[in-house]
């Protein structure tokens, strides 16, 4: 019940700092996105606090549904944004964060309540190392892929010569493009990891490192994207609208696929 009320309480806080992040960009005011950040900062305590109400009658994580992965999801891109904002100007890059969240968070409080016992197969180190990686990674992206929508709107605004009041609202082009940066830098590393060590845990369970599961197609799939486009900033040299439009636009064609296999294909990551 603890970690109910929790969780409750962190989706509440995301949403008002969704909501004053909104007002700071309607409003062309930073101070809202600075009460928003701090906002979103407690919202990430009082979630982190909820994990801990979860999972320590089972005396381990327990990221075996929907609502573990999405919350975890969720937590990681706060995290993620937070630690980012610290090192460039971007607080208002949380209008854009900040709805996923809340979405996230949302979606994941469909599976809220459930029991948290898992069977024995899915107990042990690589089955939490490979979720806590997987999810940590593709979080990543999904920062990214924020940043690199709004780095397109604001290119397009100065472009256009539209920025006006906005100019010293909007973080710096430079700063979005390193956070794209970072994000493919650290994103592609753990999602390697996470699909390692997937991929023993499949060997010690199924027999086989791979076994054609859907789940397991769109997780190379992504690897596979991202691996490229970090390839292409690191030896290339993309930078700018190139790297977001690509970032996005991977990211977005990803999800869809992942959205449209999900109703008609089965898999063996459906475990409760």
């Amino acid at each position: 019940m603890t970690g109910i009320i929790l969780f409750k309480t962190a989706l509440a806080v995301y949403f008002a700092a969704a909501c004053i992040y909104g007002v700071s960009l309607w409003g062309k005011r930073v101070f809202p996105a600075r009460l928003a950040a701090g906002l979103l900062f407690a919202a990430l305590v009082v979630h982190t606090f909820s994990f801990a109400a979860r999972w320590f009658p089972a005396g381990e994580p327990m990221l075996i549904d929907l609502h573990d992965a999405l919350s975890l999801f969720a937590w990681v891109m706060a995290a993620v944004y937070l630690l980012l904002q610290m090192k460039t100007k971007t607080r208002v890059l949380g209008a854009f964060i900040s709805p996923v969240i809340c979405l996230l968070m949302v979606v994941a409080s469909v599976g809220l309540g459930g029991a948290v016992n898992a069977p024995p197969v899915l107990r042990g180190s690589l089955v939490t190392a490979h979720v806590i990686l997987s999810v940590a990674g593709e979080a990543l992206f999904a920062v990214a892929s924020c940043a690199g929508l709004m780095y397109l709107i604001q290119d397009s605004l100065i472009r256009r010569k539209r920025a006006g009041k906005f100019s010293r609202l909007l973080p710096s082009l430079g700063d979005l493009d390193r956070i794209n940066h970072l994000c493919l830098l650290w994103g592609v590393p753990l999602l390697t990891l996470g699909g390692l060590a997937g991929s023993f845990w499949a060997r010690i369970v199924w027999g086989s490192h791979w076994q054609w599961d859907p789940k397991q197609i769109w997780t190379l799939l992504a690897w596979g994207c991202y691996a490229f486009l970090l390839h292409q900033r690191l030896a290339i040299g993309w930078r700018g609208r190139t790297a977001a439009r690509w970032s996005l636009a991977v990211f977005v064609i990803l999800f869809v696929l992942l959205m449209a296999a999900m109703p008609f294909f089965g898999t063996l990551h459906r475990f409760v």
